[in-house]
């Protein structure tokens, strides 16, 4: 014989649903709201950011062209910092800025990166801890429109204005874009535009350029890419 289920049962188990749905539909009014008020004070603050001169610049590895332009720019911007993204090994790089008599002291190494994805994920809390607002992106005409796209994503999350510095490369670049490879970072750009608001990545191998042992990288010996027009 068949047990009935009691009406009461059925109608408490309705009732616990009843309120998990308003409970649901709180919090969901209320991160509507917190997200409201974040996208607001975020675009204030890069509206602010966009009048302001530039605070640092940020290199994406891919070229040693790129890192002669910026060791251009330092010597007419000595007190800018420059984080450079996993660029040319660190002695092609300390050649450069020595070729062109520029200044060592504010050029940071980061070297955790491994793609265009990583250059932000290590390098937002690097900007962050520098108080930077407004960065001077540079990278190459085969790195876009991807890094551009992930660069207003990420870095306007933080309020940081993004200006762009496009460097043409010698011969043929090393790197090929797609739609479906810009699709995708640009998709996961947009999810850890949230999640980094609270997580914060830090890499174990960010090196000053004025820490770069030459003497110890002559004995172990390097080599840097011909676009470099380096001398050694």
């Amino acid at each position: 014989m068949k047990r009935k289920f009691p009406i009461k049962s059925l109608i408490s188990i309705k009732k616990k649903f009843a309120n998990l749905w308003q409970l649901l539909q709180k919090l969901s009014g209320g991160l509507y709201v917190v997200l409201g008020v974040w996208l607001i004070f975020t675009t204030i603050t890069l509206v602010f950011a966009s009048s302001q001169p530039v605070d640092a610049f940020f290199v994406l590895g891919g070229s040693i062209s790129r890192e002669n332009y910026v060791a251009q720019q330092a010597k007419q911007y000595p007190q800018t910092p420059i984080l450079i993204s996993h660029g040319s090994p660190d002695p092609c790089i300390w050649l450069i800025f020595q070729a062109e008599l520029a200044s060592l002291q504010n050029v940071w190494l980061e070297k955790c990166a491994n793609s265009t994805f990583e250059n932000f994920y290590y390098g937002i809390p690097i900007l962050r801890r520098w108080g930077v607002h407004k960065v001077m992106l540079i990278t190459s005409p085969s790195h876009l429109p991807r890094a551009k796209w992930m660069a207003r994503i990420l870095l306007g999350a933080h309020g940081i204005w993004v200006e762009t510095e496009i460097v043409k490369e010698l011969g043929i670049p090393g790197n090929r874009e797609s739609w479906v490879k810009t699709g995708l970072d640009v998709t996961r750009s947009l999810f850890w535009a949230i999640l980094s608001q609270i997580i914060q990545p830090q890499c174990s191998n960010v090196t000053r350029l004025t820490q770069v042992d030459m003497q110890a990288w002559e004995n172990r010996g390097f080599h840097c890419e011909h676009q470099g027009g380096l001398r050694r």
